[in-house]
């Protein structure tokens, strides 16, 4: 997992057991808590994400973590989905690009081998925060629509892009 923070250029690469919705959850919840006091008086974050099957605008398991991440944080969140194969305008592509290319013929056998050689790149000619999630990540982790419902409530879906466009405003705010 990637988070380019667009602003600034500074780019965070968290890794894990497997990407699954909680995996970026708590990735993104560990990133928040590395920046927020470099970030003065940010109210709202606007996610970039590219639709994929562990953050996608229909992913029950994402969704919620995402509304508690809005309370936990008192952060406005919108989240805002690349459309199918339009990756290439997703600028933490490049960043894979870059990272890539740092590794090179490194024979990636181990954490330890992956975590300095992404240590070692440069992401507009700076290093990457590097970080590990020790965790490890169920699949499949699914709501019912019943247990979706109350998170389903505070999805402000686009009236146009419902899929493509979602806002969720903190608890009480």
């Amino acid at each position: 997992m990637g988070i380019l923070l667009v602003a600034t250029g500074a780019l965070t690469v968290i890794f894990g057991s497997n990407e699954t919705s909680d995996f970026w959850m708590d990735g993104l919840k560990r990133w928040w808590g590395l920046v927020k006091g470099k970030m003065g008086s940010v109210r709202r974050l606007v996610i970039y994400l590219d639709n994929g099957p562990n953050n996608s605008g229909t992913r029950t398991q994402f969704l919620k973590r995402m509304v508690e991440f809005a309370d936990w944080s008192g952060l406005e969140i919108r989240l805002v989905y690349y459309p199918p194969y339009h990756s290439k305008y997703n600028p933490i592509e490049r960043c894979w690009s870059a990272l890539e290319q740092k590794w090179g013929g490194a024979l990636l056998n181990c954490l330890k081998v992956i975590l300095q050689e992404t240590l070692r790149m440069k992401w507009g000619g700076n290093h990457p925060t590097v970080k590990r999630l020790a965790r490890n990540y169920s699949n499949g982790i699914r709501l019912s629509k019943k247990e979706m419902k109350p998170y389903e409530e505070r999805l402000e879906r686009s009236k146009t892009l419902p899929k493509y466009d979602i806002t969720i405003k903190p608890n009480g705010r």
